[in-house]
C-alpha cells in the first residue's frame, strides 16, 4: 500500500502519523531503500510522532541508538548498513531490543533477514524514481 506518493519533508509529520497507525501492534518496523532515500529522515519523524525527547540520529557506527520518549517508553533504533556477518547482530543482543515490548526501528534489515519473522515486521519501503519519492508498507 502507497502512503505517501512524491512526498515533500514538510509532509512527514502527517505521513510519519499514517504510518503509526497503520503498523497497529507490530513493534519491529523495517525500512528499505537505497543509500539517500531518505530513511533516517523519515524515522526522525516517526520519532517525533512517537514523542522521543532525545535527539535522533543515525546509530550507523554504534549500530542501535536507544531513544527515550514520554510516559518511560523507549525506541530503539538500528542500522545495520555496515555489519559484515549476522553475528553482529548477536553481539549487540538484538534479541533483548526486539523482545522489549518497545518499537524497534531497523536500516538496512536485508542484512539481518535471517533473524526476522516475517509475519512480525511491519515493512515500509522508500523508492526514489524519476526524482520522485514513494513510501509504501506491507
Amino acid at each position: 500500500m502507497i502512503v505517501a506518493e512524491n512526498y515533500l519533508i514538510s509532509d512527514l509529520a502527517k505521513i510519519s502519523s499514517l504510518i503509526i497507525n497503520l503498523a497497529g501492534n507490530k513493534k519491529i518496523w523495517s525500512f528499505s531503500g537505497a543509500m539517500g532515500a531518505g530513511k533516517t529522515t523519515l524515522i526522525k519523524a516517526i520519532c517525533k510522532s512517537l514523542g522521543v525527547l532525545d535527539e535522533v540520529s543515525s546509530p550507523t557506527y554504534s549500530l542501535v541508538n536507544e531513544y527515550n520518549a514520554k510516559d518511560n517508553v523507549k525506541v530503539y533504533h538500528f542500522d545495520f548498513y555496515r555489519i559484515k556477518d549476522v553475528n553482529e547482530a548477536f553481539d549487540i543482543g538484538y534479541e533483548e531490543y526486539f523482545n522489549s515490548g518497545f518499537v524497534c526501528l531497523i536500516e538496512w534489515p536485508e542484512k539481518i533477514a535471517v533473524l526476522l519473522e516475517e509475519e512480525h515486521i511491519f515493512k515500509i519501503t522508500i523508492s526514489n524514481m524519476e526524482n520522485k519519492r514513494n513510501i509504501s508498507v506491507h
